[in-house]
């Protein structure tokens, strides 16, 4: 955390602080996180702000940046199971911290430090849980060739930025996340066969 020489700074006020800019951002939007709103909220000095963090983009990326947006999943047992488990969440609409999270998406591509918050939130424990699902097919005898892997990586974080830049609550239903398993998914990892090739390019769902 950044800040300057003085007085050591809350821990309990800049937790309060973190709390209310990701609830503006979740609610508002990023264009509406500044420090007159987040010290409107907290009923804290502007100056403890810029203490911590010196831009608001600082600010979201220590706050989004404690997010973790995708866990790996229990061992299912196999691996199109445990890809049903790593992506049931998309049949849920958005929560505070995945709204938080989406309202950063345009703006980071002009903006290195929300583009590190969201990588620290999603990308890095995303293709941690591809890695260890991969691990637990390979070990069950359903090994994955490496760039499948890495493919699945790809499709699945694309799918994620869907989820957060569609319209509406983000949420599909629980037969669509079925057939993006199916029929995206699950031929993504599959060997290679000529039958397959077509596989690999199904129709989008939503």
């Amino acid at each position: 955390m950044t800040g300057t020489p003085g007085r050591p700074l809350s821990a309990e006020l800049s937790e309060q602080l973190l709390s209310v800019a990701v609830d503006i951002l979740a609610e508002e939007g990023w264009g509406r996180l500044n420090s007159d709103r987040i010290a409107a909220r907290a009923r804290a000095g502007k100056a403890g702000i810029y203490r911590r963090w010196p831009t608001m983009a600082v600010l979201a990326r220590h706050a989004v940046g404690r997010f973790n947006l995708v866990s790996v999943p229990d061992d299912e047992g196999s691996l199109r199971a445990d890809l049903a488990a790593l992506v049931a969440r998309w049949s849920l609409p958005l929560d505070r911290e995945e709204r938080a999270a989406a309202s950063l998406v345009g703006a980071a591509r002009h903006e290195e430090q929300l583009r590190a918050g969201l990588d620290a939130a999603l990308v890095r424990p995303l293709h941690a849980a591809v890695a260890e699902i991969g691990s637990r097919a390979a070990g069950r005898g359903e090994p994955v060739d490496t760039d499948r892997l890495a493919l699945l990586g790809s499709v699945l974080e694309a799918f994620w930025w869907q989820r957060f830049t569609a319209v509406g609550d983000g949420a599909m239903t629980p037969a669509q996340v079925d057939r993006v398993v199916d029929e995206v998914l699950v031929p993504v990892v599959a060997p290679s066969t000529a039958n397959d090739r077509g596989a690999l390019s199904p129709a989008v769902v939503c």
